[in-house]
């Protein structure tokens, strides 16, 4: 007989939590299979100054910016696009987690933790609601916590628009750098979807330099300051 854990509100810690976890993973919000890309307009601002080019995603994610002159701008402006892409891409929890168990920790205004084990041992996570409220993971040589302060619905998952991002050492749990934090806006694309993102601000502490992208995992570094990245004339291709 299968057994159902309990609300996250009542759970007690070291309960196997797999179904509660797999419900707010299968809650985030993915792409159909088939995609086939989309083309815009970029721009991107900082203080006073502002670039603008055109972009195009492909069928294969892949993101292509031209008429922008600074190499460095427009890789930032790729990289946020590539970020965004890869995580629409539709894997199913099995693909994702096979390799892992998810028992209870805590719980606390952040949301109930998820203490991984097996192959993903040392990560951890908090959910509340069917959403991923936090994700602290080993990536690189180093450790992203993310928390996820506020969502949108887009009526079939959730996307993350207002969440932070910081790195710290692996071994001692220094930071390294500051905390970026980010605003995400999506719109459906031609009006019916897919949901892809039309502005990313990024506000960056002062000193932080490997601060990058991040919904479940972390991005490309997006540099000091605060920055604006908007995709606008947003079409299917």
């Amino acid at each position: 007989m299968t057994t159902t854990a309990p609300p996250s509100s009542v759970v007690a810690p070291g309960t196997d939590i797999t179904p509660l976890f797999r419900a707010a993973y299968e809650n985030r919000y993915t792409w159909e299979p088939g995609f086939g890309g989309y083309k815009g307009r970029c721009v991107w601002e900082q203080g006073n100054r502002r670039e603008e080019g055109r972009f195009v995603v492909g069928a294969d994610l892949k993101a292509s910016v031209e008429g922008i002159d600074d190499a460095e701008i427009t890789k930032a402006m790729a990289s946020q696009l590539w970020e965004v892409c890869i995580h629409r891409v539709r894997r199913t929890f099995e693909q994702t987690h096979s390799a892992n168990t998810f028992s209870a920790g805590d719980t606390d205004a952040v949301g109930l933790e998820v203490i991984v084990g097996g192959k993903g041992s040392g990560d951890r996570y908090r959910i509340k609601d069917d959403v991923v409220t936090m994700v602290h993971r080993h990536i690189h040589g180093t450790v992203v916590t993310i928390f996820t302060l506020e969502t949108t619905d887009t009526g079939t998952g959730y996307l993350s628009r207002r969440y932070s991002s910081a790195y710290s050492d692996p071994a001692t749990g220094d930071a390294r750098g500051g905390t970026s934090h980010f605003t995400d806006t999506f719109v459906p694309l031609a009006g019916t979807g897919p949901w892809v993102l039309s502005e990313r601000v990024i506000a960056t502490d002062a000193g932080n330099g490997e601060a990058g992208s991040g919904e479940e995992e972390s991005g490309e570094a997006a540099g000091a300051g605060e920055q604006r990245f908007r995709f606008e004339d947003l079409q299917p291709l």
